[in-house]
C-alpha cells in the first residue's frame, strides 16, 4: 500500500513537472491553436471576422509569442477576403525555427505553406496570362482565316462572273 502511494505521488510530481516545461506547455498551445483554427475556417463568416478581431485585439494588448503565432495562423487559414498571407509571413518570420519545439516548428511549417501557397498563386496568374495570349493568338488566326476565305468567296464570284460573261457571249 505504502509503495502504491509512493507510486502514484511519484507520477504525479512528474507529470507537474512535465507541466511546468516550457516546451509542453508551447506544444499545448500550439495545439490548441490549430483545434481554434480548424473550428474556425469552418464557421460562418461573422465568427470568422470575430475571431480574427479578437486575435488582433490580444496581439495589440499582448505582444506575446502565443498572440503572434495565433493571428499568423488566422491570418494564413481564413479564406478571402480575411486571408492576408503577406502579413501572416511578417508575423511568423521571428518564431521560424524548424528545430525549436512548440511555436518554432509550427510557425516554420506554417510559413511553408504560405509560401507555397504564394507559389501556386504565382502560377495561376502565370497561366491565366499565357491562356489569354493563347486566346489572343487563336482569334488573330481566326479572324486571319476568315479573311482569306472571304477572299476566296471573292475570288470565286468574280470566277462566276467571268464564266457568266463568255457564256452570255457565247449565244
Amino acid at each position: 500500500m505504502q509503495l502504491r502511494c509512493l507510486a502514484a505521488g511519484a507520477l504525479l510530481a512528474l507529470a507537474g513537472c512535465a507541466a511546468l516545461d516550457p516546451e509542453y506547455q508551447e506544444v499545448t498551445a500550439v495545439d490548441g491553436l490549430m483545434a481554434e483554427a480548424v473550428h474556425v475556417t469552418r464557421a460562418p463568416v461573422a465568427e470568422q471576422k470575430a475571431a480574427l478581431a479578437s486575435a488582433e485585439r490580444a496581439f495589440s494588448a499582448d505582444r506575446s509569442s502565443v498572440n503572434r503565432l495565433r493571428l499568423a495562423t488566422l491570418l494564413a487559414t481564413l479564406p478571402q477576403p480575411l486571408r492576408d498571407d503577406s502579413r501572416a509571413a511578417e508575423l511568423l518570420q521571428p518564431l521560424a525555427d524548424p528545430r525549436a519545439p512548440g511555436y518554432g516548428r509550427f510557425a516554420a511549417l506554417l510559413s511553408g505553406e504560405i509560401e507555397e501557397h504564394a507559389r501556386l498563386l504565382r502560377e495561376a496568374d502565370q497561366t491565366a496570362r499565357e491562356r489569354e495570349r493563347a486566346d489572343k493568338e487563336r482569334d488573330k488566326r481566326e479572324e486571319a482565316l476568315r479573311q482569306q476565305v472571304e477572299a476566296l468567296r471573292g475570288i470565286e464570284r468574280g470566277i462566276l462572273e467571268r464564266e457568266e460573261r463568255l457564256r452570255r457571249r457565247e449565244k
